[in-house]
């Protein structure tokens, strides 16, 4: 969607072009996700730094002397450390954060505030599960919330203000995944699941996009119902004629599975009413793509949904 939308603004930019920015984008949003996945063991770290160095003040309190190190410990941050698969991954993007300790600093003493955190310290009877709801919590609560961390993060690479939420999302599910027993070996989600198919695919949309955008542009016009079609919201169109690209287009995605994805994005990136403009358009296009025996879905029940 934002490939096309980017290439609508410059139209004189060859397809080739546009649909390499395409894959670059979309690899990029993988690179935030491991930036994102490194941090608490970075917090954590510093956590550890910083509770060594009150040993040494001094006066040290008894506290001082033996800290709670209940969070420096906690064994999920410890699993993202030790990941095999993240320690080759972390290198290879050149994720470092040598040079950003102020915001490690910073995010720390957002992270202690919350009323979880102070919770999960107080209790002395934790275990693996607790570990985890509190780096969920903060992924929910902090990561999500933050405005440091989106400023920081769009100062970084400014894609990465519209790939925050996908790469968090990415980052939520892949950590509720974890298991103990993993150990070092839990799995981390890859950029593809399947990387040829799913990068042809991202092609494949993108190009059939524009090869029929007039003939899109027609379906949509057929649908409308006292509407002009220059009165439709550019982001709207182009989203309905993506749908449409997917339901005449790739047999193997399902009607109701291009009905929910679209509408999803329109509740994202477009207007409050766009929603129903778009699944009402969507409607009637698919009765009529079923009459004229264009909706060629094969697999099992894919023609029903």
């Amino acid at each position: 969607m934002q490939a096309l939308y980017a290439h609508s603004l410059k139209p004189f930019e060859s397809v080739t072009q546009a649909q390499h920015d395409l894959i670059f984008t979309v690899k990029n949003c993988y690179t935030l996700f491991l930036w994102l996945f490194s941090i608490l063991p970075e917090v954590a770290f510093y956590r550890a730094n910083k509770l060594e160095d009150l040993k040494g003040k001094n006066n040290p309190t008894p506290e001082d002397l033996h800290p709670n190190l209940k969070f420096v410990d906690n064994e999920v941050i410890r699993q993202i450390e030790e990941n095999v698969t993240l320690k080759k991954l972390f290198p290879q993007h050149h994720i470092n954060w040598s040079e950003d300790t102020d915001f490690i600093v910073n995010l720390f003493h957002t992270i202690e505030e919350l009323d979880e955190y102070q919770a999960y310290m107080n209790n002395q009877n934790g275990d693996y599960e607790e570990d985890k709801k509190l780096v969920l919590t903060i992924i929910e609560k902090v990561f999500a919330t933050n405005d440091l961390m989106r400023w920081f993060f769009g100062e970084k690479d400014p894609n990465w203000i519209d790939d925050y939420e996908e790469a968090l999302s990415m980052l939520y599910m892949n950590i509720s995944d974890f298991k103990q027993k993993k150990g070092d070996n839990c799995k981390i989600a890859t950029l593809f699941k399947n990387t040829r198919d799913d990068e042809q695919f991202c092609k494949q949309l993108f190009l059939k996009t524009l090869e029929h955008d007039a003939e899109y542009e027609e379906i949509i016009e057929s649908k409308l119902q006292n509407w002009e079609l220059d009165r439709i919201i550019g982001m709207d169109m182009l989203l309905m004629k993506m749908a449409i690209c997917e339901l005449t287009e790739f047999p193997e995605i399902p009607v109701k599975v291009t009905l929910n994805e679209y509408i999803d994005l329109a509740k994202l990136y477009s207007s409050d009413k766009s929603k129903v403009f778009i699944n009402g358009v969507l409607d009637r296009t698919i009765v009529e793509l079923r009459e004229q025996g264009r909706l060629n879905k094969t697999g099992r029940g894919l023609f029903q949904n």
